[in-house]
């Protein structure tokens, strides 16, 4: 729940408080005491609530000292130790409550005239520092936690998956996790309306307001005229250290939905540089970005595609010298630079294998030396290449394929 929600709640509970109150003075007729409210542990329908932001800069004390904190309570603030609150942990923009005690309190919540009972500063949804101000300071802190239900939905496409998802308010976390799973079987920017998809996962709760997407179980796309089922499949945690790599998603058959990326495009002799955002320039001595990595290795050494995918761009291009780029799939985009030639065959559009030769290491464009510069693109935003997670492309192995059937035959009943 947004926090303004909470403060609304609070102050909605105190004015219904007064309001049973009057009316109870104005009929003879016997009621019911309301109900006590409580949040964080604290009876809050009994008090009066205000907010505050966390400035830049600000400190602890310095939020206190504008709740109208006394003397003493800025002092028990000060002496705390690290371990009751790591004041690091304010962050700009957060909200806090402070509580004050109601009979000592003006309807206009006059910080200057009443000091605060309780403040309680709000990291997230989950978490909450709760500070008893009353007498010597106590601090809890509150972590709530996460409810899970498993959700079974489907929808039909008629111009993308996104509004297939929005017109049906299903989570678009789950647009993008789906996005993910068939990354390597499925183009996302090439569906036809009529296409559907099936799923079936978890949704993550914090009391009644969810705040995201556990796991997605099971999935099932029809796309291109047949379906691509997707399962959630691990090794028992018995044989967890036999089957490591058997952690993934996987189709009715145990074939892995993903396929392995090399480690590197090439037998390079050093890494001449690594990504970064503030590298200094070796030719034009200037720091700037530089989003790849350099494999130092001899003029004409043969560079591959890491992976299965169509070619996009072969040219000349400024600093970059001869390059190649290729589109692995929705997912993923690879670019290749400095080439001294390329391969034979490499022309835009043309689908390579992995491991296919598609150039040749040299010194054109920007470069100080034989190199290749490898580049890696994730949703369009560069990577750290010696990052790339490589997923796993094992089928589920014969001693594992008795539990696989069995967890995906329960998986299929929620699709």
């Amino acid at each position: 729940m947004n926090i303004n929600k909470i403060v609304f709640l609070f102050i909605f509970i105190a004015l219904i408080g007064c309001k049973n109150h009057n009316n109870t003075q104005q009929s003879s007729e016997p009621q019911q005491p309301p109900q006590p409210v409580f949040a964080y542990g604290i009876r809050i329908d009994t008090l009066n609530v205000d907010t505050l932001t966390v400035g830049k800069g600000e400190t602890l004390g310095g939020l206190l000292g504008r709740a109208g904190a006394t003397q003493k309570q800025l002092t028990q603030v000060s002496l705390l130790k690290k371990e009751q609150f790591d004041t690091k942990n304010l962050q700009v923009g957060k909200q806090c409550l402070v509580l004050y005690n109601r009979p000592t309190r003006t309807a206009t919540l006059d910080t200057a005239s009443a000091q605060p009972d309780y403040f309680i500063y709000v990291p997230s949804i989950r978490e909450a520092y709760i500070f008893d101000l009353r007498d010597s300071l106590v601090v809890t802190h509150e972590v709530k936690p996460i409810r899970i239900e498993t959700n079974s939905a489907q929808a039909v496409i008629e111009s993308s998956l996104w509004n297939a998802f929005t017109s049906q308010n299903l989570p678009i976390e789950l647009v993008l996790r789906l996005s993910d799973i068939y990354a390597w079987t499925i183009d996302f920017f090439g569906l036809q309306k009529g296409d559907s998809i099936r799923v079936y996962y978890e949704m993550q709760y914090v009391d009644t307001t969810a705040i995201g997407v556990g796991e997605v179980f099971a999935a099932n796309f029809y796309n291109g005229g047949h379906w691509q089922e997707a399962f959630l499949y691990q090794a028992p945690d018995s044989l967890q250290k036999q089957y490591p790599d058997i952690n993934g998603y996987f189709d009715g058959e145990g074939k892995s939905l993903r396929k392995a990326f090399l480690k590197a495009p090439l037998n390079y002799r050093r890494i001449s540089s690594h990504f970064s955002y503030a590298r200094k320039h070796p030719i034009f001595k200037t720091v700037r970005p530089h989003t790849g990595v350099d494999y130092a290795a001899p003029k004409g050494t043969p560079v591959v595609s890491i992976g299965d995918g169509t070619v996009i761009f072969k040219a000349y291009k400024g600093g970059g010298g001869n390059t190649v780029k290729i589109k692995h799939n929705s997912t993923y985009t690879t670019a290749y630079l400095h080439l001294n030639g390329y391969a034979k065959d490499i022309q835009v559009g043309k689908h390579v294998k992995q491991g296919q030769v598609i150039g040749y290491v040299g010194t054109t464009g920007h470069a100080t030396g034989p190199h290749l510069d490898f580049r890696v693109w994730k949703n369009g935003t560069p990577i750290d290449p010696l990052k790339l997670q490589s997923p796993p492309a094992t089928p589920v192995p014969d001693p594992l394929k008795q539990d696989f059937l069995k967890t995906i035959s329960e998986y299929r009943k929620h699709l």
